[in-house]
């Protein structure tokens, strides 16, 4: 393996960092703490877009009363995917965390097609919400400013917003996205309270719980919107590189997450089920769709609480925005160092030490395909609804399906490095975990693709069915040819597939 005669090798403490042409190809150690890797990984969860968003949809689609113990269910699944997972963690340290603990365990072309698959499913969850985004925004400049504009120009200006912020420090943005969450999380647990001192004619009923509840055709679709609003968690390993201690704070965090995650949301639909009466959740949902939370909270804490609620659901969504930037960008830096992408992308910019290129490229995407849906929604006066029911729910579905089958793939990979590396007998109970996860993950990806055509509201003989999960199925064939390709051409880059920082000291060794 050669190298580019301009390049230079330096080591620092924590481990060897190159750079190329005065570009590092490491991202920054030490940036995060355990505060701000939590407040980075929580953020992309947009835990008010769930409880305003996703929860009454899925009382309203899916007719499902027990929405609450569905979170538990997910919370326990989730967790014993996250044990293989955050074991896996401590010996693989690389910004492209699922493809790199894919390749580590199932091989490099496994690697090759789960990177493209990651870097698809992220960038489609990232853009999809601004169709979201911009619909609110419009909006409330209507009803707060007496402003008409069309939901892709906030759409277009948060995009390009995203993207500076992109260029900075991590640790900036992490206290940007900090400051949203907690105000977010705040104001949802004001109205948990409220709910639950003010119940519905049915009292602090607990029937949500009950496993009765989860019996019906719509249980497994349920399961598919609710694990939606999970995602974000697993994205811990991705700041590996950038934390002090990762083998410690990615696995503290990443359980901190679910754990969190599961009974916040658990608390905030068991609240929604209280405020109304459970006999009575599902019929308001399909009355008030995405408003209900605010019609809840309009009786209860009065409107100037839900006007603060209404802008606080849009910077919760900027902060999900800007968390699955940083992840995209980083896939994206992941990549280029690895070869799967061009060089470029493989290079840190010298001020921030962000993954400038791989952030570019990120909203590039994003500007393109939002213009796309703008010239899409082409009626007179605009489709108020089109980006919410298309750019929104199309590309966050895309998205869902895919992490989804990253994490069933993890599962696998964590039970294959272990057993090859000798360790089966000491990692037992964790390779049982991780199958045990993998299994549930599957069958969920199987009803996610199953009932594709719920998920975004499309008709039963709809071609979207099957053409939107296909992009997810395209990604995967393209990241296996790339994989081939390399390893019949490049087998020198093909060997260095999820290799992250340890690819240094190869880089060391050939030029020495």
């Amino acid at each position: 393996m050669t190298t580019d005669s301009s390049s230079t090798s330096t080591s620092a403490a924590g481990g060897g960092i190159s750079t190329f042409k005065g570009q590092e190809r490491a991202l920054r150690a030490d940036r995060l703490g355990t505060g701000g890797l939590l407040l980075s990984v929580l953020a992309a969860t947009a835990p008010l877009m769930v409880v305003a968003g996703v929860m009454p949809t899925t009382f309203a689609v899916m007719g499902i009363v027990g929405q609450p113990l569905l979170f538990v269910v997910l919370g326990v699944v989730l967790i014993l995917f996250s044990v293989g997972y955050a074991e896996m963690s401590r010996h693989v340290h690389n910004a492209g965390a699922f493809y790199a603990y894919i390749a580590r365990g199932l091989g490099g072309t496994a690697g090759a097609g789960a990177a493209l698959v990651a870097l698809v499913a992220y960038n489609a969850l990232q853009i999809g919400i601004y169709g979201i985004f911009g619909f609110e925004v419009s909006g409330l400049l209507a009803t707060y400013a007496d402003v008409e504009i069309a939901w892709w120009i906030p759409a277009l200006v948060a995009a390009l917003a995203v993207g500076l912020l992109g260029w900075l420090k991590i640790d900036v943005n992490a206290r940007v996205l900090g400051v949203l969450l907690v105000i977010e999380v705040l104001l949802v647990v004001i109205f948990d309270i409220a709910a639950l001192a003010d119940p519905g004619k049915e009292g602090l009923s607990l029937h949500a719980f009950n496993p009765d509840t989860l019996t019906g055709a719509g249980v497994g679709t349920a399961l598919c919107f609710c694990i939606a609003a999970f995602l974000g968690f697993e994205q811990a390993p991705v700041y590996a590189e950038e934390t002090s201690r990762p083998h410690v704070l990615v696995p503290r965090v990443m359980f901190f997450a679910v754990g969190g995650v599961a009974v916040f949301f658990a608390l905030s639909s068991w609240a929604l089920t209280v405020a109304t009466g459970p006999s009575a959740i599902v019929g308001t949902a399909q009355k008030q769709s995405a408003g209900l939370l605010f019609f809840l909270t309009e009786s209860r804490l009065g409107g100037t609480f839900t006007d603060v609620l209404h802008v606080l659901f849009v910077t919760g969504m900027f902060a999900a925005l800007l968390s699955f930037h940083n992840v995209v960008a980083r896939y994206a830096f992941a990549m280029g160092r690895e070869g799967l992408l061009p060089a470029a992308f493989g290079r840190t910019s010298g001020t921030s030490g962000a993954p400038g290129t791989g952030s570019l490229l990120q909203t590039v995407v994003a500007v393109v395909v939002v213009a796309a849906f703008a010239i899409a929604d082409d009626k007179p006066a605009g489709d108020p609804t089109a980006p919410v029911l298309r750019l929104f729910t199309w590309l966050g579905n895309i998205g869902a399906l895919g992490v989804i089958l990253l994490m069933a793939a993890a599962s696998l990979s964590v039970v294959v490095f272990f057993v090859r590396r000798g360790a089966a007998g000491a990692q037992a109970w964790r390779l049982v975990t991780s199958a045990l996860s993998g299994l549930a993950l599957l069958v969920i990806a199987g009803y996610t693709v199953k009932d594709f055509e719920v998920l975004v509201g499309a008709g039963p003989d709809s071609s979207l069915s099957w053409m939107l999960p296909g992009v997810i199925g395209l990604a995967l064939v393209g990241g296996l040819l790339l994989g081939l390709v390399l390893r019949a051409r490049a087998p020198e880059k093909h060997a260095r597939i999820g290799l992250g920082n340890e690819a240094f000291q190869l880089d060391k060794a050939a030029s020495s």
